[in-house]
């Protein structure tokens, strides 16, 4: 009777003392930020600019669009940033001064407010995407770890789940258990799931970002049922 007390004390002292999934999932984001650079040469990042190159492709591997993309994001005295792009020979920008959304196409500006929020959800995707995975440490997401898992793919990853509240998308980011770089991500939307891999990084002075990317459509097993986009990230100039 008595060791079987003693093995519930053990027990009950080390489920007290083992990390919770969050401290699990913080320990590991935080491994990931210093393989990608570290948070202090994120945090002293006054400019950021590189080119984004997107190709669209429908279930049957049709070219829908493509895009070569100029981004420049500043982080200092105030957030702002601008998209900028050439399509059928027409320009477009997308600007943000850090009160006002502004998309102009050509010499016109368009006012149309929900095209408008439309293209500024675009917006904070595109800078939400490359400040992975700094921008994870932000506050209004709860991080979850996962355990490990092997993708679609075959390639084994660590999991975290990340949860911004019941009427928002939930997001997966997978890291590599070795070198704990970001290797992908999964996305839960309204309408559909993508898988999104991480092919190379891209140097960015002392800093790695995305480099080449493949999103897939899913079905909510995570079973690739079609590429859906390729992406690629280049020329990054960093201003501190």
């Amino acid at each position: 009777m008595k060791n079987l007390v003693l093995f519930f004390v053990i027990l009950l002292t080390f489920i007290s003392c083992a990390p919770s999934p969050e401290e699990q999932a913080l320990d590991l984001l935080n491994k990931s930020i210093v393989a990608h650079g570290g948070k202090e040469g994120w945090e002293s990042l006054k400019e950021i600019k590189f080119q984004k190159w997107t190709r669209m492709l429908d279930a049957e591997g049709n070219v829908e669009s493509e895009l070569d993309q100029s981004h420049a994001f500043r982080f200092s005295p105030r957030f702002e940033g601008k998209i900028s792009w050439t399509k059928d020979s027409i320009s477009h920008s997308m600007t943000w001064d850090g009160a006002v959304f502004r998309y102009q196409m050509g010499v016109n500006e368009i006012l149309n407010a929900d095209f408008l929020a439309s293209k500024k959800k675009d917006f904070d995707a595109a800078f939400y995407t490359v400040a992975q995975p700094w921008k994870l440490l932000d506050k209004g997401g709860k991080l979850i770890y996962e355990g490990k898992k092997t993708l679609e793919n075959g390639t084994e990853v660590e999991s975290i789940r990340v949860d911004y509240g019941p009427d928002s998308d939930t997001w997966w980011y997978f890291f590599d258990p070795a070198t704990y770089l970001m290797l992908g991500n999964e996305v839960q939307l309204k309408d559909h799931r993508s898988l999104v891999y991480d092919l190379t990084t891209a140097q960015g002075d002392q800093l790695l970002f995305h480099g080449t990317r493949e999103s897939w459509r899913v079905d909510e097993s995570g079973k690739r049922l079609f590429l859906r986009a390729e992406y690629r990230y280049s020329n990054f100039e960093l201003v501190y």
